[in-house]
């Protein structure tokens, strides 16, 4: 069983740093290569760059729950973006072609009836 996961090339944990600007204010994401290749598939799929989706996910985060939700580890949030994305894909809810942009999905459809682990209940 561990050979699945023990047999990843070393330089798929490996980690690096980005630059990039939020708003005009410098800053610097670290996060394992497997993560940024994961981020480049997102991002291309919607016609973007990679720091044009982090600066995106950043700003809706801000304005979903708070400054203080993308102050607290905002890194970690973006390594759960990408473990939701294969995820959901894994469960057919995302479409593998990657011609198909994430932001023609509908979110409802996407995130009905998951794990109550996976998403957070829609308020009544």
């Amino acid at each position: 069983m561990c050979e699945i996961f023990i047999r990843a090339n070393p330089a798929s944990y490996q980690s690096q740093s980005r630059s990039l600007r939020l708003h005009g204010a410098a800053t610097s994401i670290r996060l394992e290569s497997l993560f940024w290749e994961v981020l480049e598939e997102l991002a291309q799929r919607d016609g973007m760059t990679v720091n044009q989706l982090i600066t995106r996910l950043h700003d809706e985060l801000t304005e979903y729950r708070g400054s203080e939700a993308v102050a607290g580890n905002f890194s970690s949030f973006l390594r759960v973006c990408c473990l939701r994305y294969l995820m959901l894909q894994g469960e057919g809810r995302i479409p593998a072609d990657r011609d198909v942009p994430i932001r023609s999905l509908d979110p409802r459809a996407v995130l009905d009836n998951l794990p109550e682990s996976w998403v957070e209940p829609r308020p009544h």
